[in-house]
């Protein structure tokens, strides 16, 4: 097997690239909410993304049919990747960028807390609880926190339950057969999975249309081709390149980002309390990421 080389000069700029542009669809989902109900725009993203998937696999000859034994696995992370949206989209239409994005990059914590009970190579030692401890300070002091943006406990517990969601997506591919199937069909199954839940429900949760605009379906188009075709697979094939804790440590760019883009693109009001859940969090996930 070849080893991966450690993060030089075009991988960290191809990671910090990636980082940037996962942080600022945060805000392009919150602006598209003008235009769109949540759970509607989040199935039309996963159609978008679909499509856009099909002729990206078929263009480079890749199978799109799943290793047998794996389907099954694959349509409950698309399960799981509907909860996941779910949780993040209404979310962030009741809450602000900064409050979400925190609670929703929590995920490396309970990667942790599962992968401590369903991975024999990743118990907690006493770093790691302490990294443990302080991200999920971090969480609690941005729950805590009622003086920044407008606070919402629905949105706070829904983005909690979206990286709780993302967590069980990521044990999944490393505990199950999934891991025997290319990133792109893992992806593949999610997005067709989540088209065809968030489309079904979006009815049940109001009018699908609200004033939607060009800007939105603008945004629409970011989120499919952009975040998806672009960020995602560039991302899983840098992961084939690279270490994998490199990789993954630069994950940690978004919520810094996430918050910076609130407070500059959205004028989002953001306190002490944030800033200070912000770092706990982050010194917390690198904790638990460091070998």
């Amino acid at each position: 097997m070849d080893q991966k080389r450690g993060i030089d000069g075009f991988g960290a700029a191809a990671l910090i690239g990636c980082a940037s542009i996962l942080a600022f669809n945060q805000i392009v989902i919150k602006v598209t909410g003008d235009g769109f109900a949540p759970l509607f725009q989040a199935g039309l993203r996963s159609v978008g993304a679909t499509v856009f998937l099909l002729i990206w696999m078929r263009a480079r000859g890749l199978n799109i049919t799943p290793p047998p034994g794996t389907l099954y696995w694959g349509i409950l992370s698309g399960v799981f990747f509907s909860l996941e949206f779910i949780g993040i989209y209404i979310a962030l239409d009741l809450t602000t960028v900064s409050r979400a994005s925190i609670l929703l990059y929590s995920m490396p914590v309970w990667v942790a807390l599962g992968g401590h009970f369903l991975l024999p190579g990743e118990r907690l030692t006493p770093m790691r609880m302490a990294g443990l401890a302080l991200a999920l300070g971090g969480v609690a002091l941005a729950v805590a926190d009622r003086s920044s943006g407008k606070p919402s406990v629905a949105g706070d517990l829904l983005a909690l339950g979206a990286a709780q969601a993302w967590a069980a997506i990521a044990l999944m591919v490393r505990v199950t057969p999934m891991r025997r199937m290319r990133p792109e069909s893992q992806l593949l199954c999610q997005v067709v999975v989540s088209a065809l839940a968030l489309l079904a429900l979006a009815p049940l949760f109001g009018p699908l249309l609200r004033d939607p605009q060009p800007v939105h379906y603008a945004g629409l188009a970011f989120q499919a081709i952009v975040v998806v075709g672009l960020a995602y697979l560039i991302w899983f094939w840098l992961m084939t390149i690279y270490q994998a804790n490199s990789v993954a440590s630069f994950s940690f760019l978004s919520p810094v980002l996430a918050v910076l883009f609130g407070w500059l693109i959205l004028g989002e009001t953001i306190g002490p309390p944030i800033w200070g859940a912000l770092a706990l969090v982050a010194v917390g996930i690198t904790l638990i990421n460091r070998r």
